[in-house]
């Protein structure tokens, strides 16, 4: 497959402020075409007021574990791109036990900006996913979703996640340690969740109305502050 000479490289350092995100992200010449991404009977269209916010990540090594042979997940997973927590999206919640989504008919996401932000999240469907379900329950333009997502994305900074997987954890410590790496970010504003075999899958980080972090509401999901956490860093 033809690349663009362009490639986009953050180097970790050693400790905590290391750079978690794009370790090396090459854009291909030809984005894939994402197809429409629409509600359903189990994902219906919801016009309901917005309360808060979560900015999601995921932590690509272990991701590829299990979707390493997906076409889909081609650029994360292979052609010798490397990731730690990718930008899974950001999700606006609602005032009560649901959320909005789906708000308005949207058409195909520009090829443009798609390439824009494959960096970040690295899948053309996602990002079409991303603007479909949550975006357009935000009042905006794909351009400003997507400058707000992946400029909240690109403050972030990270603990040292090889010396942390090579030590007993549990989720309460980890999320304790990302707090560390990002001073304004109670840990208190970090939900951490886990597979059913305890390794690390996402981070979900709870913001208000105006995008500043705030505690994270009860039961909100998430796994337990004592819950034994696991970090992938490579293959098995």
């Amino acid at each position: 497959m033809l690349r663009s000479a362009t490639a986009a490289f953050l180097a970790l350092t050693a400790a905590g402020t290391a750079h978690a995100q794009a370790l090396q992200c090459v854009i291909p010449n030809s984005v894939p075409r994402p197809h429409p991404d629409l509600p359903s009977a189990s994902e219906p269209a919801r016009n309901l007021p917005i309360g808060s916010y979560t900015l999601a990540l995921t932590w690509a090594p272990e991701y590829c574990v299990a979707h390493k042979r997906d076409k889909a997940a081609s650029m994360e997973c292979g052609g010798g791109n490397r990731f730690g927590f990718t930008l899974h999206g950001l999700w606006p919640d609602g005032m009560g036990a649901e959320w909005p989504q789906y708000c308005a008919a949207t058409p195909i996401l520009p090829a443009a900006l798609i390439k824009q932000h494959l960096c970040s999240t690295p899948s053309a469907q996602l990002i079409q996913h991303e603007w479909s379900k949550h975006g357009t329950c935000m009042q905006t333009t794909p351009a400003a979703y997507f400058a707000k997502s992946t400029g909240l994305y690109a403050k972030l900074r990270y603990p040292d996640m090889d010396a942390l997987s090579r030590r007993p954890l549990n989720a309460g410590q980890f999320a304790a340690a990302f707090a560390r790496a990002n001073p304004g970010l109670p840990a208190e504003a970090i939900r951490v969740t886990v597979n059913k075999r305890g390794w690390l899958d996402e981070l979900w980080l709870c913001l208000d109305k105006s995008f500043a972090y705030e505690r994270c509401k009860p039961n909100s999901g998430g796994a337990a502050a004592n819950a034994t956490l696991k970090i992938w860093r490579g293959r098995r």
